[in-house]
């Protein structure tokens, strides 16, 4: 429960409550990807590879640039945290929170999932969604986030003094430590803030908490991705399972998670994997 405000309410509150909201970063052609073309060739996709990320655990994988991946549910409702690098260079990984700012809080069909600084650039776009039906619901719910950040031991342990080792920040630790053959420390400085992919979430009306239900996937469900560049993935199957009742614990009934990879078998005709961005950096004060 939140305290309850103790400063006086000023004479002009209303006034100043009422001013319009303006949105921050606008559709933009920038940022837009070309859905046509990426519809065009997902049409006609040869699988090449899948890997299954069993319950509590994560798994690494590579997908080449102009190729398409995809995570799909096969079992039980299952969530699954998504980390992304630049197969080249580890420093460039997925930006949740600038992604976030450029789309809102929840991701779907041609969003792009932006990288950190210095780099910002799309790292790769969603190109179909299964569960694109689901919208906003009644409690303001929606899937695939980008507000919460991954379970953690860290914030585990501060809440229950308790040590769990297989929430999804050491799920993700764990397997990029061992593809990588970075020490565990090393490791764990490369993980970040992930997309929620699966999980139902929103903020409470009356406190604007983060809040998780019952994610809404079931088997055969599908979120799909275009690589932008050359990609390693981490995914965790998160242990809450489907999100639904408790997350970073063994009780909840968990479920593996499969990624796919598929190769486009026609040419990418004027596709070209997008540049770092080219600001200069010099971070000059203005005269």
């Amino acid at each position: 429960m939140k305290l309850k405000l103790s400063s006086q309410e000023p004479i002009d509150a209303c006034i100043r409550k009422a001013v319009a909201p303006v949105i921050c970063y606008p559709p933009n052609k920038s940022i837009a990807a070309p859905m046509d073309d990426y519809n065009l060739w997902r049409q006609s996709i040869e699988l090449i590879d899948e890997i299954i990320v069993p319950p509590r655990e994560a798994k690494i994988f590579t997908v080449d640039a102009g190729y398409f991946f995809r995570i799909s549910c096969v079992d039980g409702p299952q969530v699954g945290d998504l980390n992304l690098w630049s197969k080249n260079n580890l420093n460039e990984h997925f930006y949740s929170g600038k992604t976030r700012a450029l789309y809102g809080t929840h991701l779907s069909i041609g969003d792009r999932l932006f990288s950190c600084f210095p780099y910002l650039r799309p790292l790769a776009t969603i190109t179909y969604d299964t569960l694109d039906w689901y919208g906003y619901d009644a409690d303001g719910g929606s899937v695939h986030d980008v507000i919460g950040t991954r379970c953690d031991p860290y914030t585990h342990f501060l809440l229950s003094a308790d040590e769990y080792h297989h929430c999804c920040h050491s799920n993700l630790t764990r397997a990029l430590q061992k593809y990588t053959a970075l020490s565990m420390e090393e490791a764990e400085e490369k993980i970040h803030d992930v997309l929620n992919v699966f999980m139902c979430t929103g903020f409470t009306k009356d406190t604007h908490q983060y809040f998780m239900k019952a994610s809404p996937v079931r088997q055969g469900d599908f979120l799909e991705f275009f690589a932008e560049i050359d990609l390693i993935g981490g995914l965790s199957a998160c242990p809450g399972g489907d999100c639904g009742s408790e997350h970073s614990s063994d009780v909840a009934l968990c479920y593996p998670l499969k990624v796919e990879i598929y190769k486009p078998m026609q040419s990418l005709v004027n596709w070209q994997s997008p540049a770092p961005s080219s600001y200069s950096r010099n971070h000059r004060q203005q005269c």
